[in-house]
């Protein structure tokens, strides 16, 4: 939904109330709000990719970048379309473009990509995964869902994240049980083919067997770990997963 422009009359309400009406209530008002004829964030291409043909790189510029970025864009699509029109609207003017752009959008690729994993799925991603970091390769997040008689937490990894081969141990019961939730990924018990994962898989997980989880190379992915009741319950972390091992699954 647009949002209501009051910018021409803020700046030109008294000097010039005709074409400040007309800025905010046509232009802003009756154009941007036709949605069902061209959507908010085509509307943002559009003029992103109109301004700048003109070289027309100024404080406008910035405002319909930033709208740009609210209405959906993401910063690897706008460095895409800047691309594709420097070859017809010229490489100073995409040049200027970018430098407002990067400004707009700054490291915010990351950000858009955990942001999509996000919306992908109703458990928040959480807080970085500190206290478990050595055990990891690459960035984790977690979130305690349940701490009671049975332990659930989200855990999430960033694309190419994975934990080390690690193996859960119990006296009696125990083993965990992984519920994936988003994006995809990868489970490996020692001695068997990987297994690619996605949303709505589950896997078993029994006590005594050596294995590893984590995000494919090009994906976010978040799964459920549950903790399967058991007696004197305990991980056994080893190595870390080699890169030429998990450079090998694609």
């Amino acid at each position: 939904m647009a949002v209501k422009q009051t910018a021409g009359r803020d700046a030109l309400g008294r000097f010039a109330p005709k074409f400040a009406q007309l800025n905010d209530d046509v232009l802003f008002g009756e154009v941007w709000s036709r949605e069902e004829a061209l959507s908010l964030r085509d509307r943002s291409l559009v003029t992103v990719v109109a301004l700048m043909s003109q070289g027309l790189v100024d404080s406008s510029f910035q405002y319909h970048l930033t709208t740009a970025k609210q209405n959906g864009i993401t910063r690897q699509e706008i460095a895409e379309i800047l691309t594709h029109a420097a070859f017809y609207a010229g490489w100073p003017k995409a040049w200027a473009a970018f430098r407002m752009a990067t400004a707009v959008w700054t490291e915010d690729g990351e950000t858009d990509e955990k942001a999509r994993h996000q919306q992908a799925m109703v458990f928040p991603i959480g807080a970085p995964n500190d206290g478990f970091a050595q055990y990891f390769v690459g960035q984790s997040y977690l979130q305690p869902l349940a701490t009671g008689p049975v332990g659930v937490y989200n855990v999430t990894f960033e694309p190419g994240c994975r934990n080390n081969w690690h193996i859960h141990q119990a006296q009696q019961g125990g083993g965990q049980m992984l519920l994936c939730v988003a994006g995809r990924g990868y489970y490996q018990e020692w001695g068997q083919p990987a297994r690619e994962l996605h949303p709505g898989d589950v896997v078993n997980i029994p006590t005594g067997v050596k294995h590893w989880h984590g995000a494919a190379p090009d994906s976010w992915f978040s799964h459920l770990a549950l903790e399967v009741p058991g007696v004197n319950c305990s991980n056994q972390w080893l190595e870390p997963v080699s890169d030429e091992d998990y450079n090998k699954l694609g």
